[in-house]
Parts: C-alpha cells; sequence; structure tokens
C-alpha cells in the first residue's frame, strides 16, 4: 500500500495522470461490483450516478459556492438520494427490462441537465474552479483522493459481503424467488446495493469534475464509460473482490498503451478484447485463477501426481 501512495514521488507527470486515470476505473468497477457482481443486477445505466455526481459537486461549488469537501460530499449524496428514490420501482424489473430500464433513466437525466440552463449551463457545460496548487502538487491531491475513494470503494465491499446483507445479496443473484421464500426483503437488499454502488460512482464522479475542471453531459454521461468499467468487471470477475481491481487495471493500462500506438484503432481492438473475454474467460480471471490455484484444485493435482497421471 505504501509503494502505492508513494507513486507520486517518484513517477513522472504523465504516469501519475495514467495511475489517477487507472485508481479512477478501480472505483467504478468495484462500485459496479456491488449491484451487478453481488446481487446480480447489471446495471447499465450507471454511468447515471457518474453525471450526477459530477454534476451535483460543479453545481454546489460554482452556484451555491460550497467549499469543495462539502461539494465533493454533494456528489456522493446527491446519486444515493436519486439511487433509492428510483430503486424501488425499476429494481422489481428483471433481466433485461432493468437494462434498459437503467439506459433510459441515463438518457433521461442527461438530457434534463442539459435542459437546466439555470444551474447547469445547459449543454455548454460547467467550467470549475482552478486550484491554487502548482502543477506537481495537484497531480499529488487528485492521485490520492482517486485512491481513497477506490480503496474505500473496495474496503466497503469486503465489509460488507461479510454481513447478513452481503449473503442476502449473494441469495438474490442465485436465486431471487427462493431467497424472498427464506425470507429476504429483495427490494430493500437491491435498492441499498443500489444506492451503495451509486455512491461510489457519484463521489468518484465529483472528484473526476474537479480535477479536468470542465464538465459537459455528452462527455460525464456518455455510455462508453459504463461499457469501459463493465467490460473491466467481466474481465476480472464479478462477483468478486480482487476482480474489479484486476479487470480495471489490465484493461486501463491495455488501452492507454493501444491508444497511444493506434489511436484510429482503439475502440476496434476494445471490441476484440470484449469477444475474446466472452468466449476464454466468460466467469473472469479471477474465476480461471481460482479454479487452477484453490486448495482443491491443488487437491486434485496432488492426487494425480502420486498416482503418475500428471
Amino acid at each position: 500500500m505504501l509503494v502505492l501512495v508513494a507513486i507520486p514521488l517518484w513517477a513522472s507527470g504523465y504516469w501519475v495522470r495514467i495511475a489517477t486515470n487507472v485508481w479512477m476505473y478501480v472505483a467504478l468497477t468495484a462500485a459496479q461490483n456491488i449491484i451487478a457482481g453481488y446481487a446480480g443486477y447489471p446495471a447499465l445505466g450507471n454511468v447515471v450516478f457518474f453525471g450526477l455526481g459530477a454534476y451535483a459537486s460543479a453545481v454546489a461549488m460554482t452556484s451555491a459556492g460550497l467549499p469543495i469537501p462539502v461539494a465533493l460530499v454533494v456528489g456522493g449524496v446527491v446519486p444515493v438520494l436519486y439511487a433509492a428514490a428510483l430503486g424501488l420501482p425499476i429494481l422489481r424489473t428483471r433481466g433485461h427490462y432493468f437494462v434498459m430500464a437503467t439506459i433510459g433513466v441515463n438518457e433521461a437525466t442527461r438530457e434534463a441537465i442539459a435542459n437546466l440552463d439555470a444551474w447547469t449551463e445547459g449543454s455548454r457545460g460547467i467550467t470549475l474552479p482552478i486550484l491554487d496548487l502548482s502543477p506537481p502538487a495537484s497531480s499529488m491531491l487528485f492521485y490520492a483522493l482517486m485512491l481513497g475513494v477506490a480503496a474505500a470503494t473496495v474496503l466497503t465491499t469486503v465489509v460488507v459481503t461479510g454481513t447478513r446483507v452481503g449473503y442476502g445479496w449473494r441469495a438474490i443473484r442465485a436465486n431471487e424467488e427462493a431467497a424472498v421464500v427464506m425470507g429476504v426483503n429483495a427490494t430493500g437488499y437491491k435498492v441499498l446495493a443500489w444506492a451503495l454502488s451509486a455512491l461510489f460512482i457519484g463521489l468518484t464522479g465529483a472528484v473526476y469534475a474537479l480535477w479536468t475542471t470542465f464538465i459537459e453531459p455528452a462527455g460525464v454521461f456518455s455510455v462508453l464509460i459504463v461499457v469501459k468499467f463493465t467490460v473491466m468487471l467481466l474481465l476480472g470477475g464479478q462477483g468478486t473482490i480482487a476482480g474489479p481491481v484486476i479487470g480495471a487495471v489490465v484493461v486501463e493500462l491495455l488501452s492507454t498503451l493501444v491508444w497511444g500506438q493506434f489511436p484510429q484503432l482503439h475502440l476496434g481492438i476494445f471490441g476484440i478484447l470484449i469477444v475474446l473475454i466472452v468466449l476464454f474467460v466468460p466467469s473472469g480471471i479471477m474465476d480461471l485463477f481460482t479454479r487452477r490455484y484453490s486448495f482443491a484444485a491443488l487437491g486434485r493435482r496432488l492426487a494425480m501426481a502420486g498416482s503418475g497421471r500428471l
């Protein structure tokens, strides 16, 4: 952990920015994992909370004049309230109906933000205040903020998934009807999962807005963002702690290298990666690793070695 914290002290500005972007996607992927990986509801419209967090914090700073720490908190609270309000009706749907509903929520919210000129400057976007810091100090600050949000998301997942709530999410993912029969409040647990996911995605959006100093509806509500961190989740492994971290690091570093070398082929290569994931690691890297290196797998290999078949 100390090595991760110390990266800005020895790395160049370029690599600090890349590392900051990696932690941003670790936070987004780990937050997506709560609702999609553990509760089993793939919310492809979850980028709505990224955009809401960005705009809530930006409006809090520019229009309300709130200090930056308070504005960042607002960027987390507003998406939670939004998820709680919409969760009760939307989370009663399932499968592709739920997926379409979340995408519809994102599109409707983006249009609403684009038409609220008095608060959001409409489609022109909002310019945020630039911090009075030197470039190295600014890089270190945003690196620390993104790393902090990513760490908080992962640690919260570790804690919550070991509780009754976490077991309830797994029961819903495995068989929702059976979970309800066993006494699980499925709707309440799903709303909680969506709200918790929204909290960390919103916080990430708030930090991103302050980091980039300019946001617009087309950028922060772009479906390409959620496609990217969903691919990261699928590659790393849904319903695991390390999966989102591995997927985000691998895909973001690979995306950075590909973008630098083949800017015209970037999206094409990204599409090929999706196909390869579906074909060869549909359950993610963590599932592949677990099946090969778990104690049960090790026992089978030792037994085969003892019988001379290895």
